[in-house]
C-alpha cells in the first residue's frame, strides 16, 4: 500500500482529523497495511501489547473466556475505528482476543511507541484519545449495569436497537442492518444464550416487528421494538 492510500485513509479517520499533513504524512510512513482472512486471529492473550489497529474494512470481535471456557465478546469493531490501544496505557501483554468474522478485513498497524510519539508532539491527539478511553470506559459501565439490573429479553432487544443505530440504513419506513454475527455472537454478545436469542427473534419476527435471515435483521419500527 503506498503512501498516499495510507495519508487519504488517515483523513477519513475521524481522530486524525487535528493531524497537521506532516504529521500524517510521517504517520502513514510509520503505518503498515495488512490482509487478514476470515475467522482468523489479529491478536490473542499472552501476546504483546506493542501494536495498535486501524480497522479500514470489514469487522473484529473483541472478546474473552470465561474459566469454563465460555466466549464472551466485549465490543465489535467497525470500519474507521482504533482497536488494541491498550498498550497505551500501560498494558504488556494482551488480556483479550481479536477476531476477524466473516469477511476478511482491511487494516493498518503502527507501534505504541510511534504512536505516544505522536501524542507528544499534539495535545489535541492527546487529548481526542483520552476522550476515547474515556467513552469506552463509560459504555463498558453501562454494559455492566444492564447485566446486573435487565433481563435476556431486553439486552437483546437493545443490542439490536444500538446496532441498527450504529450501522443500519434506511430502507422507506424500515431500518437495514447488515451484519456478520451469529446468533452465537449475538448470545456472546448480550451475555445469554444462543437458544435465547433464536427464541427471542423468532418472537419478534411473530408479532412483526423484525424480518430476519442470514446476515440481514430489518427492523419494522424502531419506536414499537421494546
Amino acid at each position: 500500500m503506498n503512501a498516499e492510500a495510507k495519508t487519504t485513509f488517515l483523513t477519513q479517520f475521524p481522530i486524525f482529523s487535528m493531524l497537521s499533513e506532516e504529521e500524517k504524512i510521517r504517520m502513514a510512513d510509520m503505518m503498515e497495511y495488512k490482509v487478514k482472512t476470515r475467522y482468523s486471529f489479529i491478536y490473542l492473550p499472552g501476546e504483546p501489547s506493542d501494536t495498535i489497529f486501524f480497522l479500514a474494512k470489514g469487522m473484529v470481535k473483541i472478546g474473552t473466556h470465561s474459566g469454563d471456557g465460555k466466549e464472551v465478546i466485549k465490543a465489535l469493531i467497525h470500519p474507521l475505528a482504533m482497536f488494541g490501544e491498550l498498550g497505551l496505557v500501560g498494558e504488556s501483554e494482551r488480556q483479550e482476543f481479536a477476531q476477524v468474522l466473516r469477511e476478511d478485513v482491511h487494516l493498518y498497524t503502527l507501534k505504541v511507541e510511534d504512536f505516544k510519539e505522536l501524542m507528544r508532539h499534539n495535545f489535541e491527539l492527546s487529548n481526542c484519545v483520552m476522550q476515547l478511553f474515556g467513552s469506552r470506559l463509560i459504555k463498558a459501565e453501562s454494559k455492566l449495569e444492564s447485566l446486573i439490573f435487565k433481563d435476556a429479553r431486553t439486552r437483546i432487544i437493545e443490542f439490536i436497537k444500538d446496532a441498527v443505530d450504529k450501522q443500519g440504513r434506511r430502507v422507506g419506513y424500515e431500518m437495514l442492518l447488515k451484519h456478520s454475527l451469529t446468533h452465537q455472537d449475538i448470545a456472546n454478545i448480550t451475555c445469554t444464550s444462543r437458544q435465547t436469542v433464536t427464541l427471542v427473534l423468532n418472537e419478534l419476527k411473530k408479532s412483526d416487528l423484525i424480518y430476519f435471515n442470514r446476515g440481514k435483521i430489518l427492523v419494522r419500527d424502531m419506536a414499537k421494538l421494546t
